[in-house]
């Protein structure tokens, strides 16, 4: 029975976002905690320590005097949001099964021109991504490794595809912050500043994008010519192809309805509109609403981990502000240059704090928080804003305890330090100049 308490948690933060009445968010959040807070030896030993760590913190603020009861309620209200973000995009995996081009993934994109494929992986991850979110790595990574094991496919050869394929996959999925309405950085970061919407940030998203798949381009081509040597050819597409641009369609269809007629963000009509199109579709094929149920119930289970590190960061964000002055940063914001120092130290402190272990949404759950203070300054935000997307998406190549880069490992059979720092720090280091520049320009 308790397995569905995630589920009916994730109900109540949609409820929430469609009636605008704040109490169910503040009931989703509180009832994540206490799940995870009661069944913490099902959830893993990192996103355990981030819990425990949140809700000592949270309970000495407030039994000190620094968190008051409306600090309590916007921790809680912030854990129900990004718990339940995390647990709605997320129902797109149950469609992996059902298609037969996503479970041949790799054969469909490593044809055509090996010069290409680099390009082609990274934004088609980042496509995908936008929509499955977290699901693309468990799509690709399980599918490479299915693929690999089929083909009896060993050795350095083996490590030359989880090389190529996969990191140019969790390349292009950091670029989701970049580009993607449906990323937590946006969510994030629209939140806090209700003034930036998705649409100002896009320009620049996609101009680093385009930079950063640049970078990887050069550093990559030669090592997937040899890939795309050992791939079996397709004759013609999948079948389900079309039903899956189809379904999509409309789950992009329904955001935007959402977004023109009720005003929602973009963060907020996604998830809305993918649980619902996917839950539709399972009816729609099955016609089984009790195995439809239990799938779904079942699916968002699977994920308590990542939720339980996305509601501790958001909750652990928002109590720690508490402790930020009012005027930490009013002396900066004053200062001429103090629109690019803030925006390259946003920018970097990401990947820095990543690197030791702290991800990505932690941080800047407690950077973001600070965004408000810069407004009220009188800083030109946008900037800052850009780069703290920026800072996001190279945190999640550089965190060894990132979801992405710890599912890469897993499938891949390789340390998560070699993946982090091995092959995707020289990455950074190449890319980190041109990104400096690019914020100068900016500013």
């Amino acid at each position: 029975m308790s397995r569905y308490l995630l589920s009916l948690a994730v109900v109540i933060e949609l409820f929430a976002l469609v009636t605008s009445v704040r109490l169910f968010s503040i009931v989703a959040g509180c009832l994540f905690l206490g799940y995870f807070a009661v069944f913490l030896p099902r959830i893993s030993p990192y996103a355990r320590s981030l819990l425990l760590v949140t809700l000592v913190l949270v309970a000495g603020l407030a039994a000190s005097g620094h968190l008051d009861q409306a600090g309590l309620l916007d921790a809680a209200e912030s854990a129900g949001f990004y718990g339940a973000f995390l647990g709605s995009l997320g129902m797109m995996q149950c469609l992996v099964r059902r298609f037969e081009v996503l479970r041949r993934i790799h054969d469909v994109l490593l044809g055509g021109a090996p010069m290409l494929l680099y390009p082609k992986y990274a934004v088609t991850t980042l496509s995908i991504a936008s929509v499955l979110n977290f699901g693309v790595m468990n799509l690709l990574c399980g599918t490479l490794t299915d693929t690999l094991d089929e083909r009896n496919i060993h050795g350095e050869s083996r490590l030359n595809w989880i090389r190529s394929v996969l990191i140019s996959a969790l390349r292009g999925f950091a670029l989701v912050p970049l580009v993607a309405p449906t990323s937590v950085a946006v969510a994030i970061i629209t939140r806090e500043v209700p003034a930036i919407s998705w649409s100002q940030l896009l320009p620049y998203g996609l101009a680093v994008a385009a930079l950063l798949i640049g970078v990887g381009w050069v550093l990559e081509q030669a090592r997937f010519r040899k890939v795309s040597e050992e791939r079996v050819k397709l004759e013609g597409w999948p079948q389900g192809s079309r039903t899956l641009i189809v379904v999509v369609s409309l789950m992009l269809g329904g955001m935007a309805a959402l977004v023109y007629t009720a005003g929602f963000n973009v963060s907020r009509a996604a998830m809305i509109a993918v649980p619902s199109v996917t839950i539709l579709y399972m009816l729609w094929r099955e016609h089984n609403p009790l195995a439809v149920f239990r799938e779904a119930t079942g699916n968002v289970a699977s994920m308590s981990n990542e939720m339980a590190i996305f509601a501790s960061s958001a909750c652990l964000g928002v109590a720690l502000m508490i402790l930020v002055p009012d005027d930490l940063i009013s002396g900066v914001a004053a200062r001429e240059p103090g629109v690019y120092l803030v925006a390259v130290a946003g920018m970097l402190l990401l990947p820095l704090l990543s690197a030791i272990g702290i991800i990505p949404i932690t941080s800047l759950s407690i950077v973001g928080g600070l965004l408000p203070q810069l407004e009220a300054a009188g800083m030109d935000i946008l900037p800052v804003a850009v780069a703290l997307t920026i800072g996001f998406s190279l945190a999640m190549m550089l965190s060894p305890m990132g979801p992405a880069v710890t599912l890469l490992a897993r499938f891949g059979r390789v340390s998560q330090l070699k993946v982090a720092f091995s092959w995707n720090g020289l990455f950074v280091a190449a890319a980190l100049p041109l990104l400096l520049l690019f914020l100068a320009l900016l500013v």
